[in-house]
């Protein structure tokens, strides 16, 4: 038998690999684009920036110690410079497709940060496995940007798995809109008409303001802003204000809200305070050929008839009256039941005759 040199049989006890085999070793020597592991065989593995990790730029020396233990994948047993060329991205790549495929089986909920905004959609990536969530399928909602979603962690199932294809598809709107059914439903047992709830405004209109009451939107019309007149919702909110508001009717899934609560009628207190023959000081609201409204308060108007503006002959109110014009009269006649009230500044203005009178004669 013939004797073998040390180095014969050193190599001899070193194992063989070859181009796809999955090994395991131990870092030696790390730099910021590259990472040394002794795999046991007569020449280290080499695993570069590139192979570690999708990651632009990554510093490996901040994610790999010397010391640690890796499994990686043989992409070339000698890379021309007698090294062995490795790779740990394609390795966790390929178990990141084996965890999307049995979500995808078992319909899991996946969570992952955002690591890329494209034109199209969002990338995510699940153990160097990427997934694409297109922009149809980020929210229940139109967005046109995306880019606040950039480092966010969200939460999405995988609705088409094709890594031959490279077709790995995530969605995350079904799970807002099943979120947003059972908010609703939970919402819609606990709410019933004539309740108190709070709401965050959402968007608002000319014609009212829609407010976010968790599950749902309700609208609260222009005419429900308040017991006096509103001339434009803008002017009052804005989104994102938290607000009480009372459900006055709910109609299907329609939810009609309201600011009116009844506590704060103007007309509980009206009939003391505007009684016939009192003298009252508003502002004029609104004009007509046949009279002009005064607002005595918020949510309170008289009628001025054009017969009672003067005693002089008036054509029409506009001829002597301006919109908010302070004026005092007399109220000639309250309807409690119709809420209407009519005045006069022709009848003060005869008490005012009359005194005049009185007091010449007493001269």
């Amino acid at each position: 038998m013939s004797e073998q040199s040390f180095e014969q049989m050193l190599e001899e006890s070193l194992k063989t690999i070859h181009n796809g085999e999955i090994v395991e070793g131990t870092v030696i020597s790390v730099k910021e684009d590259e990472i040394v592991l002794n795999i046991g065989y007569k020449a280290d593995g080499i695993i570069t920036r590139n192979e570690y990790s999708n990651t632009p730029n990554i510093d490996l020396t901040t994610v790999v110690n010397v010391g640690d233990t890796m499994e990686a994948k043989v992409m070339k047993v000698n890379d021309g410079e007698g090294q062995v060329l490795l790779t740990y991205k394609r390795l966790a790549a390929e178990k990141g497709n084996k965890r999307i495929e049995e979500a995808f089986n078992n319909k899991e909920v996946l969570k992952a940060t955002v690591s890329n905004v494209l034109d199209g959609g969002l990338s995510v990536v699940i153990e160097e496995a990427r997934v694409f969530i297109p922009a149809s399928l980020v929210s229940d909602t139109y967005e046109k940007n995306l880019s606040k979603y950039a480092g966010q962690e969200i939460e999405f199932v995988i609705t088409e798995f094709n890594p031959k294809r490279r077709r790995i598809i995530g969605d995350r709107k079904q799970l807002l809109v099943a979120k947003k059914q059972e908010m609703q439903k939970e919402l819609f047992e606990r709410i019933s008409v004539g309740m108190t709830v709070e709401g965050t405004v959402k968007n608002v209109t000319d014609f009212g303001a829609f407010i976010d009451l968790g599950g749902a939107d309700g609208l609260l019309h222009i005419s429900e802003m308040s017991w006096g007149r509103v001339e434009s919702p803008k002017k009052i909110f804005k989104v994102g204000d938290v607000v009480k508001v009372l459900i006055k009717d709910i109609q299907g899934e329609k939810i009609a809200l309201s600011l009116k609560f009844e506590e704060e009628n103007p007309w509980i207190r009206a009939e003391e305070k505007y009684a016939a023959g009192s003298e009252v000081t508003g502002k004029v609201a609104r004009m007509t050929d046949f009279g002009a409204f005064v607002e005595l308060e918020p949510g309170i108007d008289a009628l001025l008839h054009v017969s009672q503006i003067s005693r002089d002959h008036v054509e029409k109110p506009s001829d002597v009256l301006k919109i908010g014009q302070e004026i005092t009269a007399k109220v000639v006649d309250f309807n409690s039941a119709d809420k209407k009230i009519s005045l006069s500044v022709k009848a003060l203005d005869s008490n005012e005759s009359a005194a005049d009178s009185t007091e010449e004669v007493e001269e």
